[in-house]
Protein backbone atom coordinates (compact mmCIF):
# COMPACT_ATOMS: atom_id res chain seq x y z
CA UNK A 1 0.00 0.00 0.00
CA UNK A 2 2.82 2.07 1.32
CA UNK A 3 4.51 1.77 -1.96
CA UNK A 4 1.12 2.41 -4.19
CA UNK A 5 0.86 6.08 -2.08
CA UNK A 6 4.54 6.61 -3.13
CA UNK A 7 3.88 5.81 -6.78
CA UNK A 8 1.15 7.92 -7.38
CA UNK A 9 2.65 10.96 -4.91
CA UNK A 10 6.10 10.24 -7.41
CA UNK A 11 3.64 10.35 -10.95
CA UNK A 12 1.74 13.32 -9.31
CA UNK A 13 5.00 15.27 -8.74
CA UNK A 14 5.82 14.65 -12.43
CA UNK A 15 2.55 15.78 -13.69
CA UNK A 16 3.00 18.84 -12.22
CA UNK A 17 6.40 19.57 -13.23
CA UNK A 18 5.25 18.42 -16.73
CA UNK A 19 2.16 21.14 -16.65
CA UNK A 20 4.46 24.04 -14.89
CA UNK A 21 7.07 23.86 -18.03
CA UNK A 22 4.61 23.62 -20.52
CA UNK A 23 2.91 27.00 -18.15
CA UNK A 24 6.25 28.71 -18.15
CA UNK A 25 7.11 27.60 -21.88
CA UNK A 26 3.81 28.94 -22.86
CA UNK A 27 4.24 32.52 -20.97
CA UNK A 28 7.69 32.98 -22.71
CA UNK A 29 6.57 32.84 -25.68
CA UNK A 30 3.77 35.06 -25.16
CA UNK A 31 6.08 37.43 -23.65
CA UNK A 32 8.32 37.29 -26.87
CA UNK A 33 5.00 37.74 -29.01
CA UNK A 34 4.12 40.56 -27.18
CA UNK A 35 7.50 42.41 -27.89
CA UNK A 36 6.75 45.91 -29.27
CA UNK A 37 8.44 47.13 -32.35
CA UNK A 38 11.24 48.61 -32.64
CA UNK A 39 11.22 51.84 -35.11
CA UNK A 40 14.43 52.07 -37.11
CA UNK A 41 15.45 55.19 -39.08
CA UNK A 42 18.25 54.57 -42.21
CA UNK A 43 19.10 57.84 -43.57
CA UNK A 44 20.69 58.13 -47.08
CA UNK A 45 18.96 54.43 -47.72
CA UNK A 46 18.63 54.22 -51.54
CA UNK A 47 20.96 56.90 -53.21
CA UNK A 48 22.83 53.96 -54.77
CA UNK A 49 19.74 53.54 -57.29
CA UNK A 50 18.97 56.97 -57.68
CA UNK A 51 22.58 58.33 -58.51
CA UNK A 52 25.23 55.60 -59.25
CA UNK A 53 28.03 57.42 -58.37
CA UNK A 54 26.23 57.97 -54.84
CA UNK A 55 28.70 55.61 -51.71
CA UNK A 56 26.39 55.61 -49.09
CA UNK A 57 22.86 54.25 -51.09
CA UNK A 58 24.70 51.39 -51.29
CA UNK A 59 25.21 50.93 -47.69
CA UNK A 60 21.61 51.68 -47.13
CA UNK A 61 20.68 48.70 -49.83
CA UNK A 62 22.84 46.35 -47.74
CA UNK A 63 21.91 47.02 -44.03
CA UNK A 64 18.00 47.41 -44.40
CA UNK A 65 17.49 43.40 -45.11
CA UNK A 66 20.13 42.83 -42.53
CA UNK A 67 17.61 44.67 -40.05
CA UNK A 68 14.31 43.57 -41.45
CA UNK A 69 16.37 40.19 -40.40
CA UNK A 70 16.93 40.77 -37.14
CA UNK A 71 20.64 40.51 -37.31
CA UNK A 72 20.79 44.16 -35.54
CA UNK A 73 18.23 43.37 -32.91
CA UNK A 74 17.93 39.86 -32.58
CA UNK A 75 15.76 37.08 -33.53
CA UNK A 76 12.78 38.05 -31.53
CA UNK A 77 12.50 41.65 -32.09
CA UNK A 78 9.79 43.03 -34.68
CA UNK A 79 11.03 46.33 -36.30
CA UNK A 80 9.25 49.08 -38.22
CA UNK A 81 11.58 50.72 -40.92
CA UNK A 82 11.65 54.14 -41.78
CA UNK A 83 14.09 55.13 -44.88
CA UNK A 84 14.94 58.62 -45.63
CA UNK A 85 16.34 59.58 -48.95
CA UNK A 86 16.69 63.05 -51.02
CA UNK A 87 13.74 64.38 -53.37
CA UNK A 88 15.50 62.56 -56.17
CA UNK A 89 15.87 59.17 -54.94
CA UNK A 90 11.85 58.99 -54.04
CA UNK A 91 11.31 56.57 -56.87
CA UNK A 92 14.07 54.43 -55.75
CA UNK A 93 12.91 54.27 -52.16
CA UNK A 94 9.52 53.00 -53.35
CA UNK A 95 11.20 50.48 -55.47
CA UNK A 96 13.40 49.19 -52.38
CA UNK A 97 10.02 49.60 -49.93
CA UNK A 98 8.41 46.71 -52.65
CA UNK A 99 11.93 44.74 -52.55
CA UNK A 100 11.85 44.73 -48.47
CA UNK A 101 7.76 43.99 -48.88
CA UNK A 102 8.02 41.35 -51.24
CA UNK A 103 10.65 39.43 -48.99
CA UNK A 104 7.82 38.95 -46.38
CA UNK A 105 10.51 38.90 -43.50
CA UNK A 106 8.74 37.53 -40.66
CA UNK A 107 9.78 40.24 -38.10
CA UNK A 108 9.27 43.49 -40.48
CA UNK A 109 5.81 44.47 -39.64
CA UNK A 110 6.13 48.29 -41.86
CA UNK A 111 8.49 49.93 -44.30
CA UNK A 112 7.64 54.31 -44.34
CA UNK A 113 10.01 55.65 -47.24
CA UNK A 114 9.64 59.46 -47.08
CA UNK A 115 12.09 62.63 -48.32
CA UNK A 116 11.29 64.82 -45.23
CA UNK A 117 13.21 64.52 -42.56
CA UNK A 118 10.70 65.66 -39.48
CA UNK A 119 8.35 62.51 -40.85
CA UNK A 120 11.58 60.00 -41.04
CA UNK A 121 12.07 60.90 -37.17
CA UNK A 122 9.14 60.32 -35.62
CA UNK A 123 9.23 58.26 -32.84
CA UNK A 124 11.86 56.57 -34.19
CA UNK A 125 14.31 54.42 -31.03
CA UNK A 126 17.42 53.98 -33.54
CA UNK A 127 18.63 56.23 -36.18
CA UNK A 128 21.52 54.67 -38.44
CA UNK A 129 22.93 58.03 -40.30
CA UNK A 130 24.09 56.85 -43.45
CA UNK A 131 23.32 60.27 -45.35
CA UNK A 132 26.08 62.64 -45.91
CA UNK A 133 27.98 64.21 -49.27
CA UNK A 134 29.50 61.40 -50.64
CA UNK A 135 33.50 60.69 -50.68
CA UNK A 136 35.14 59.55 -54.07
CA UNK A 137 38.25 58.53 -55.12
CA UNK A 138 41.02 61.10 -53.84
CA UNK A 139 38.95 62.70 -51.25
CA UNK A 140 40.06 62.61 -47.41
CA UNK A 141 37.26 62.56 -44.67
CA UNK A 142 38.09 66.30 -43.77
CA UNK A 143 37.17 67.48 -47.52
CA UNK A 144 33.63 66.42 -46.80
CA UNK A 145 33.34 68.20 -43.41
CA UNK A 146 32.03 71.61 -44.63
CA UNK A 147 29.33 69.93 -47.07
CA UNK A 148 28.49 67.60 -44.06
CA UNK A 149 27.74 70.63 -41.20
CA UNK A 150 24.50 71.55 -42.46
CA UNK A 151 22.98 68.14 -43.14
CA UNK A 152 23.77 67.32 -39.51
CA UNK A 153 22.45 69.98 -38.16
CA UNK A 154 19.08 69.43 -40.19
CA UNK A 155 18.95 65.91 -38.73
CA UNK A 156 19.99 66.42 -35.47
CA UNK A 157 17.30 68.94 -34.91
CA UNK A 158 15.02 66.54 -35.98
CA UNK A 159 16.39 64.09 -34.17
CA UNK A 160 15.72 66.22 -31.12
CA UNK A 161 12.43 67.26 -31.87
CA UNK A 162 10.71 63.96 -33.11
CA UNK A 163 12.66 60.96 -32.01
CA UNK A 164 11.80 58.68 -28.80
CA UNK A 165 13.18 60.14 -26.06
CA UNK A 166 15.69 57.12 -25.50
CA UNK A 167 17.02 57.02 -29.03
CA UNK A 168 20.31 55.56 -30.03
CA UNK A 169 22.16 57.16 -33.11
CA UNK A 170 25.09 55.26 -34.96
CA UNK A 171 26.39 57.73 -37.00
CA UNK A 172 28.18 55.99 -40.39
CA UNK A 173 28.41 59.09 -42.64
CA UNK A 174 31.86 60.13 -42.99
CA UNK A 175 33.58 62.34 -41.53
CA UNK A 176 32.04 60.51 -38.72
CA UNK A 177 33.62 61.43 -35.56
CA UNK A 178 33.26 65.08 -36.73
CA UNK A 179 29.36 63.88 -37.75
CA UNK A 180 28.21 62.46 -34.44
CA UNK A 181 30.00 65.70 -32.68
CA UNK A 182 28.06 68.08 -34.70
CA UNK A 183 24.71 65.88 -34.02
CA UNK A 184 25.40 65.88 -30.27
CA UNK A 185 25.79 69.53 -29.88
CA UNK A 186 22.73 69.95 -32.08
CA UNK A 187 20.17 67.43 -30.60
CA UNK A 188 21.47 68.02 -26.40
CA UNK A 189 17.93 66.08 -24.90
CA UNK A 190 19.56 62.83 -26.75
CA UNK A 191 21.95 61.37 -24.35
CA UNK A 192 25.66 61.78 -25.08
CA UNK A 193 26.02 58.06 -24.26
CA UNK A 194 23.67 57.03 -27.04
CA UNK A 195 25.68 58.92 -30.12
CA UNK A 196 28.08 57.22 -31.22
CA UNK A 197 29.93 57.01 -34.73
CA UNK A 198 31.12 53.47 -36.74
CA UNK A 199 34.66 53.00 -35.72
CA UNK A 200 33.44 48.94 -35.31
CA UNK A 201 34.52 49.07 -39.08
CA UNK A 202 38.37 50.05 -38.67
CA UNK A 203 38.52 47.29 -35.75
CA UNK A 204 37.31 44.68 -37.84
CA UNK A 205 39.60 45.36 -40.83
CA UNK A 206 42.46 45.30 -37.96
CA UNK A 207 40.87 41.65 -36.92
CA UNK A 208 40.45 40.34 -40.52
CA UNK A 209 44.13 41.39 -41.24
CA UNK A 210 45.57 39.56 -38.40
CA UNK A 211 43.72 36.70 -38.24
CA UNK A 212 44.98 36.58 -41.89
CA UNK A 213 48.31 36.90 -41.10
CA UNK A 214 48.14 34.23 -38.62
CA UNK A 215 45.87 31.80 -40.29
CA UNK A 216 43.22 32.47 -37.34
CA UNK A 217 39.51 32.55 -37.06
CA UNK A 218 38.58 36.50 -36.96
CA UNK A 219 36.91 35.10 -33.51
CA UNK A 220 39.94 34.13 -32.24
CA UNK A 221 41.53 37.94 -32.10
CA UNK A 222 41.03 39.86 -29.01
CA UNK A 223 41.70 43.17 -27.51
CA UNK A 224 42.57 45.21 -30.50
CA UNK A 225 42.50 48.80 -30.35
CA UNK A 226 41.72 51.71 -32.76
CA UNK A 227 42.81 55.21 -31.49
CA UNK A 228 42.00 58.27 -32.92
CA UNK A 229 39.46 59.68 -35.60
CA UNK A 230 37.99 57.56 -38.33
CA UNK A 231 40.68 58.51 -41.25
CA UNK A 232 43.86 57.81 -42.37
CA UNK A 233 45.17 59.34 -38.93
CA UNK A 234 43.77 56.39 -37.03
CA UNK A 235 46.53 54.67 -35.19
CA UNK A 236 45.14 50.47 -35.17
CA UNK A 237 47.12 48.92 -31.69
CA UNK A 238 48.01 45.52 -31.95
CA UNK A 239 50.17 45.61 -28.53
CA UNK A 240 47.29 44.19 -26.37
CA UNK A 241 46.02 41.89 -28.90
CA UNK A 242 46.02 38.11 -27.91
CA UNK A 243 44.53 35.13 -29.61
CA UNK A 244 42.56 32.32 -28.66
CA UNK A 245 44.37 28.85 -29.17
CA UNK A 246 43.72 25.05 -27.53
CA UNK A 247 46.45 26.04 -25.01
CA UNK A 248 44.99 29.93 -23.94
CA UNK A 249 45.60 32.69 -24.55
CA UNK A 250 48.80 33.67 -26.73
CA UNK A 251 50.07 37.41 -27.68
CA UNK A 252 49.65 38.99 -30.86
CA UNK A 253 53.14 40.02 -30.96
CA UNK A 254 54.35 36.64 -30.18
CA UNK A 255 52.72 34.67 -32.72
CA UNK A 256 53.15 37.14 -36.08
CA UNK A 257 56.98 37.11 -35.01
CA UNK A 258 57.42 40.14 -37.04
CA UNK A 259 57.48 43.35 -35.22
CA UNK A 260 58.42 45.29 -38.98
CA UNK A 261 54.70 44.21 -40.10
CA UNK A 262 52.58 45.22 -37.52
CA UNK A 263 54.40 48.63 -37.12
CA UNK A 264 53.86 49.01 -40.60
CA UNK A 265 52.06 47.67 -43.04
CA UNK A 266 49.40 46.16 -41.00
CA UNK A 267 48.59 49.84 -39.76
CA UNK A 268 48.80 51.23 -42.94
CA UNK A 269 46.68 48.53 -44.73
CA UNK A 270 43.94 49.26 -41.93
CA UNK A 271 44.55 52.76 -42.58
CA UNK A 272 44.28 52.64 -46.33
CA UNK A 273 41.76 49.93 -46.42
CA UNK A 274 38.79 52.38 -47.18
CA UNK A 275 40.80 54.39 -50.04
CA UNK A 276 41.72 50.95 -51.40
CA UNK A 277 38.32 50.02 -52.09
CA UNK A 278 37.20 53.40 -53.02
CA UNK A 279 40.07 53.11 -55.77
CA UNK A 280 39.33 49.71 -57.17
CA UNK A 281 35.13 49.78 -57.15
CA UNK A 282 34.77 53.69 -57.21
CA UNK A 283 32.42 53.18 -54.46
CA UNK A 284 32.76 53.32 -50.81
CA UNK A 285 32.38 49.97 -48.73
CA UNK A 286 28.70 48.89 -48.32
CA UNK A 287 28.60 45.17 -47.27
CA UNK A 288 31.19 45.43 -44.05
CA UNK A 289 30.29 48.49 -43.20
CA UNK A 290 25.90 47.09 -42.99
CA UNK A 291 27.95 44.33 -41.17
CA UNK A 292 29.41 46.40 -38.71
CA UNK A 293 26.81 48.53 -38.28
CA UNK A 294 24.62 45.31 -36.86
CA UNK A 295 26.94 43.84 -34.87
CA UNK A 296 25.34 42.81 -31.41
CA UNK A 297 28.33 41.72 -29.26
Amino acid sequence: MEYLVLLQNGFFVLLTIAFSWKLITYMWRSVKMEKEPMKVLVTGATSMLAQPDSLFGHIGYAIAPMIARGIMLGPDQPVILHLLDITLAAEALNVVKMELLDAAFSLLKEVHVTTDIIEACKDVNIAIMLGGFSRKEGMERKDMMSKNVPIYKEQASALEKHAASDCKVLVVANPANTNALILKEFSPSIPKKNITCLTRLDHNRALSQIAERIKVYVTDVKNVIIWGNHSSTQYPDANHATITTTNGERPVKELVTNDHWLKNEFINTVQQCGTAIIKAQKASSALFAASAACMRD
